[in-house]
């Protein structure tokens, strides 16, 4: 393992990180909100810490392997995380505590959305740019943007890609060359973005609204600039723009470059990751809204509206809200969360398992049952016209049941915190799936529960984005033997 090469990456990315707190100094000199002062003194300490980093290591070349990629990817997220919270504790009379600053920040990279903060909307300017940029920094992956932008990274770019790109296919490209396939993944992101962006002022909101909100929309984070979310607006025609850019930013974006490409759309219906998620999502919202109106929860329009956008907001893991679903009758806010399980296509920004491994597990599931009344047939387990590797078959029950076996640790780690049950697997839940908003004492922030809970969900937020095997392969011994 190349340790200098990795500490020279990771200083290099430290300090590429703190240009990101320049534009939150222009919006709060803007408003002239006074925290100007807390991001220049957040950029000093993580440039001069990214420098003592670097330095030491500056002539250290070498081709990274794929087990230098893991621990770039886990120790920069992390480091992320902590130095990203540092604006947080230093803006004035809008400071968070460290453990409730550090929450945020992780909420905000991992595109969970889940807050500690009330009276979201009487924070300062800067303070509310800030967390929204989080998020769409957090959604394609900054170590994507490194991977397009920094050419010292050479060709071990490939070996970063693989660790950031989320789904059990990580190894097609969609250029020869992989920073030109980063840099083509992030040209999408930004157009959707600024789509998303003209399209939210179209429909009335003010510049620095739709801004941020086509930050946590493309991202599919659900951090808003109000308490009420999207609620706040009361308007169907932003909730229809943004239940449209959550369904196009849970695709995989493999797709959004060849539709582009091809000037065709013939790919989105072809794909059967995506025709998946659209019928998923149908079939889903059709239950929620029937279920609204068969119990007089909402009328008519109402029930359509809000049980339209919940359905997909929580099935996207956006999680952004127009109603409080969690005080929705029977099932339905149990229903919603187990739909989070599924998430967004692979190579998109959702969160969850990601639905390609539904899809092979339910296949592999079916494969099990015809072996059991053919044992001598030979089946193979197809995506669309694909045969799919019994290996990759086999890594996504592996997933599945790590996945699972982690979801109960935790859940047991934070009722161990004195939190009760629906709480506990609630927020176990939404950190794990990136989703966000929870049930119970947590279901309009996360501020009341106890520190040691929200380590654990910070812990849970970081295996949800790096999906689990990255951040677990750190700790098996084979990982350090030369």
């Amino acid at each position: 393992m190349s340790l200098r090469v990795i500490l020279r990456i990771l200083g290099l990315l430290l300090m590429m990180f703190s240009l990101t707190m320049l534009p939150p100094i222009l919006v709060s000199l803007l408003f002239g909100d006074g925290q100007w002062d807390a991001y220049t003194i957040a950029i000093l300490i993580t440039v001069m810490t990214g420098l003592v980093i670097y330095l030491p290591n500056r002539n250290a070349h070498k081709e990274l392997r794929i087990r230098d990629g893991f621990l770039i990817a886990a120790l920069f997220w992390s480091v992320l995380g902590l130095f990203g919270s540092l604006p947080l504790m230093l803006t004035g009379d809008a400071a968070l505590a460290p453990t409730d600053a550090v929450f945020e920040s992780f909420s905000g990279l991992t595109t969970t959305g889940a807050t500690v903060i009330t009276g979201i909307e009487f924070l300062p300017e800067s303070v509310l740019y800030y967390r929204q940029q989080l998020q769409w920094l957090g959604g394609m992956g900054i170590v994507v943007l490194a991977v397009a932008i920094l050419p010292t990274l050479g060709v071990g770019g490939m070996a970063l890609y693989r660790t950031e790109i989320p789904g059990p296919l990580k190894d097609s490209k969609l250029t020869p060359r992989i920073t030109e396939t980063a840099k083509a993944l992030w040209y999408i992101y930004a157009a959707l973005t600024l789509t998303c962006f003209l399209a939210y002022m179209a429909a009335g909101m003010s510049w620095f609204d739709a801004l941020g909100h086509s930050f946590s929309t493309v991202a599919i984070g659900g951090f808003s600039t109000y308490d009420a979310s999207i609620g706040h607006f009361d308007s169907a025609l932003i909730e229809l723009i943004c239940m449209f850019f959550l369904v196009i930013s849970a695709m995989s974006f493999s797709l959004h470059f060849l539709a582009w490409r091809g000037r065709q759309l013939r790919h989105y219906l072809q794909d059967p990751e995506a025709r998946f998620l659209l019928i998923f999502l149908s079939l889903l919202a059709v239950i929620v809204v029937v279920s609204l109106w068969l119990t007089g929860t909402h009328d008519t329009e109402r029930g359509l509206r809000h049980g339209l956008f919940e359905a997909i907001s929580i099935a996207t893991t956006a999680g952004f809200g127009v109603d409080d679903f969690s005080a929705w009758p029977g099932a339905l806010p149990f229903l919603l969360f187990m739909a989070a399980f599924v998430g967004g296509c692979s190579g998109s920004t959702g969160g969850g398992m990601k639905v390609i491994r539904i899809i092979l597990i339910l296949k592999q599931g079916m494969r099990e049952v015809m072996r059991l009344i053919h044992p001598s047939a030979v089946i193979a387990v197809k995506v669309g016209k694909v045969s799919v590797p019994d290996g990759i078959a086999q890594a996504v029950w592996g997933f599945f049941s790590v996945y699972l076996m982690l979801f109960f640790l935790m859940l047991v780690g934070v009722m161990a915190t004195g939190v009760d049950q629906v709480t506990a697997w609630s927020t176990v839940a939404s950190s794990l799936n990136n989703l966000g908003p929870a049930l119970g004492e947590a279901s309009e922030n996360y501020g009341e529960l106890p520190q040691l809970a929200k380590w654990i969900l910070v812990v849970a937020m970081l295996l949800g984005r790096l999906e689990i095997f990255t951040v677990l392969v750190l700790f098996t011994p084979a990982f350090w033997r030369k």
